[in-house]
C-alpha cells in the first residue's frame, strides 16, 4: 500500500492551524479551525484540550472575586484542567508562557479578596507568583497584617525574593520558616531547586540526629551555621520567633561563633555547655568541626 503524506498529514495541518490561533490569542480563527478538525477528524484525541484553550480565548472580561470560593474555583480551573492542555498541546516551556495572562487575570481579580488563616492559599499573592510577577506577589504579601509571623504569606515572600534577588537575602525569611513550619519550608526548599540549597538539605538529611521526619527541619538552620559559618550575619537578621528550642539553639550557636572570634573561653564554655543541653546531635556535629 503506498503511503498518501499528504492525505496523512491532513489532521497534522487542521491542528497546527489552531495551535496558531491560539498562539497568536485570535478566538474566532481557532474555533472555526478547531470546527475544520472536528468535522474531519472527530476523533482526534486533541480536541477537548483545544476546545478547553479556546473557551479561555473566548471569555470575556470578568468582575474581581469578592469571595475565597470564586477564587479557589478559578485557581483549580487553570491548575487542574487549562494548564495541562496548554502545555501537552503547545509544549511545557510555550504552555507555561501561554498561562501567563490568564494566570495574572486572575491575580488582579483577586487583589479584593483578604487574607484568611484558614484559606491561606486564596489568596492574590500565590496567583501572582505563578503568573512570574515577582515584585506584584511581594507587594500582596505586604498588605497582610503581621505577614512575616504567618507561614504562608511568609513562604510566598520568601520566594518572590529569592526570584527577583536569588538565595542570599532570603536566608533570614527562610531561616523563620523552618521554625515555624518546617512543612512550609520544605515545600519552598523543593519548589525553588536550588543547587546549593538542596546540597545543604541533603546533607542534613544524610548526618543529622532527628526523628527523621519534616519536623527535623526546624533544626535546619541551627545545623547550618555548623556547616556554613559564614553565613552566621544573614542568619543573625532573622527575627525573633515563638522561641522554641530550634531557634534558641540557632541563637545560641550564633553567639558561639561571635565568641571564638573574640576568644572568650569563659562564656564560650557556658554557650557551649547550654547547647549540648539543647540538643546533644547538634553539638556533636558542632564539636566535630572544632
Amino acid at each position: 500500500m503506498q503511503l498518501d503524506i499528504f492525505a496523512d498529514s491532513r489532521d497534522v495541518m487542521l491542528r497546527n492551524d489552531v495551535l496558531g490561533a491560539l498562539q497568536r490569542r485570535h478566538p474566532g480563527d481557532a474555533r472555526e479551525a478547531w470546527q475544520r478538525l472536528a468535522d474531519e477528524f472527530p476523533d482526534d484525541g486533541s480536541l477537548p484540550g483545544l476546545v478547553t484553550l479556546i473557551g479561555v480565548l473566548e471569555e470575556g472580561v470578568a468582575t474581581p472575586f469578592t469571595a475565597h470560593a470564586t477564587l479557589a474555583a478559578a485557581c483549580s480551573r487553570l491548575n487542574d484542567e487549562v494548564e495541562p492542555a496548554a502545555r501537552r498541546l503547545l509544549g511545557d516551556a510555550a504552555g507555561c508562557a501561554w498561562m501567563v495572562p490568564w494566570w495574572r487575570a486572575v491575580a488582579q481579580r483577586a487583589a479584593g479578596v483578604p487574607f484568611r488563616t484558614d484559606v491561606s492559599e486564596h489568596h492574590a499573592a500565590p496567583v501572582w507568583l505563578r503568573a512570574g510577577d515577582w515584585e506584584s506577589a511581594r507587594h500582596a504579601v505586604e498588605a497582610i497584617v503581621s505577614w512575616r509571623r504567618i507561614p504562608a504569606p511568609l513562604a510566598w515572600m520568601a520566594e518572590a525574593r529569592y526570584r527577583s534577588e536569588g538565595l542570599e537575602p532570603v536566608w533570614p525569611l527562610l531561616t523563620e520558616l523552618a521554625w515555624l513550619s518546617p512543612g512550609r519550608f520544605a515545600g519552598l526548599s523543593q519548589r525553588l531547586a536550588d543547587v546549593s540549597l538542596d546540597a545543604l538539605r541533603r546533607k542534613f538529611d544524610a548526618n543529622f540526629d532527628g526523628s527523621g521526619q519534616t519536623a527535623d527541619l526546624a533544626w535546619f538552620p541551627a545545623w547550618v551555621l555548623t556547616e556554613k559559618p559564614g553565613l552566621a550575619p544573614l542568619l543573625r537578621e532573622a527575627q525573633p520567633s515563638r522561641q522554641t528550642a530550634p531557634e534558641r539553639a540557632t541563637r545560641l550557636l550564633l553567639q558561639i561563633l561571635s565568641l571564638e572570634r573574640q576568644g572568650n573561653q569563659h562564656e564560650l564554655v557556658e554557650r557551649r555547655k547550654a547547647l549540648r543541653d539543647l540538643h546533644g546531635g547538634l553539638y556533636a556535629i558542632y564539636m566535630k568541626t572544632r
